[in-house]
């Protein structure tokens, strides 16, 4: 769905269509509800293709779907089949080069892989990508550890939004050859774990785990796996918009996990419409204490860290933003960025992660 060529074949279509369109017109302006039919049906036949072009083209531009089966609500969760290094729940896909200079060796560009994640107590199977820097590779770090953030795209939204449409991997790779951050592996996903529903990081009664997920598994699942620590000094989470309130949520209410949390342009609490379903199942305790901005009113703060972005002009959430920023209280500390204007969109979110990446780095420790 993805691919140039589909975005070039609906494109000649739509000019194929024009044209025998235009071919065919003086035939069809004659009398009669055929002709009618027959012009009605061209232009709307254009309409669709062009329309199509357009969407295709937008959505290669932005990654919102992946696929066919995502975008029609058709994709299904990951099917786990129990084999993984060391029992860690962590199963190799695959690896790629990163988009940097000297790609063809992971001791210069570093790597990413993909993987299958399946949670111990959640029992959710789900796909991931990880980066691992050059210096994970490079003679002398055998045994080295590195700290690690969890990074979520948007919803909807897929993984690979944040290997080109928001570069991670290459933004870190930068910041880390310009001294301005230290090497760190990232984890690559989307907040949605159970597709297509919306899970919203919230552990649903009777229904996907999810904040069992990212609070407990992960970390434990990629510790098994990678050469990271499982101290919360050696963990941070980054997200954008429904990312960013999961990044939010979890480093809010487990501390013991996280040390750091990054939220882009992020919600301060889910919402409960189609794609997420009922979240709660009347359980106003659950209801309450997704809501960040009642949570920091009414339970515990820990030792953590928060960034929050917004802009004055351009985004939605910025008196919430100011609000959250208000109630964060010591032990806990937070830190912000706002612009002056900026959407909610990739371009304000490039503009934002490289200082975000910089300040998490700046959070968390390798030992």
């Amino acid at each position: 769905m993805t691919s140039t060529s589909v975005v070039v074949l609906a494109v000649l279509g739509t000019v194929l269509l024009f044209a025998v369109t235009v071919w065919c017109w003086p035939r069809l302006a004659r009398q009669g509800w055929r002709p009618v039919l027959g012009r009605v049906g061209l232009v709307c036949a254009i309409q669709a293709l062009l329309f199509s072009s357009v969407g295709l083209a937008v959505n290669r531009e932005m990654l919102i779907y992946g696929s066919w089966d995502e975008l029609f609500g058709w994709e299904k969760g990951v099917d786990f089949d129990g084999k993984s290094a060391g029992g860690s729940g962590v199963q190799l896909i695959g690896k790629q080069k990163p988009d940097v200079p000297g790609a063809a060796k992971p001791n210069i560009s570093g790597e990413i892989q993909k993987i299958n994640v399946q949670g111990e107590r959640s029992r959710i199977a789900t796909p991931a990508y990880v980066y691992l820097p050059p210096e994970y590779f490079q003679k002398g770090n055998e045994k080295k550890t590195f700290p690690a953030a969890v990074v979520l795209t948007g919803f909807p939204g897929t993984a690979e939004n944040l290997l080109k449409g928001l570069r991670y991997p290459k933004t870190a790779w930068t910041q880390v050859k310009q001294k301005k951050m230290q090497p760190m592996i990232l984890v690559m996903m989307r907040p949605t774990v159970a597709p297509p529903r919306n899970t919203q990081c919230v552990d649903i009664p009777g229904g996907p785990q999810t904040e069992t997920f990212f609070a407990k598994d992960l970390t434990k699942a990629l510790s098994g796996t990678y050469r990271t620590g499982t101290k919360p000094r050696n963990w941070g989470f980054i997200g954008d918009s429904t990312g960013g309130y999961c990044a939010l949520k979890i480093g809010l209410q487990h501390p013991e996990t996280y040390a750091a949390s990054v939220g882009l342009s992020a919600d301060y609490k889910p919402e409960v419409d189609k794609d997420s379903g009922d979240l709660f199942h009347g359980n106003k305790r659950e209801e309450k204490r997704s809501d960040l901005l009642w949570s920091l009113d009414h339970l515990p703060q820990g030792n953590s860290s928060f960034l929050v972005t917004t802009s004055k002009q351009g985004e939605s959430n910025f008196k919430a933003t100011q609000r959250f920023i208000a109630k964060v209280k010591a032990p806990a500390r937070v830190s912000s960025i706002t612009l002056d204007n900026g959407g909610h969109n990739f371009k304000t979110w490039n503009r934002e992660i490289p200082p975000s990446l910089r300040w998490l780095s700046s959070r968390l420790s390798a030992e």
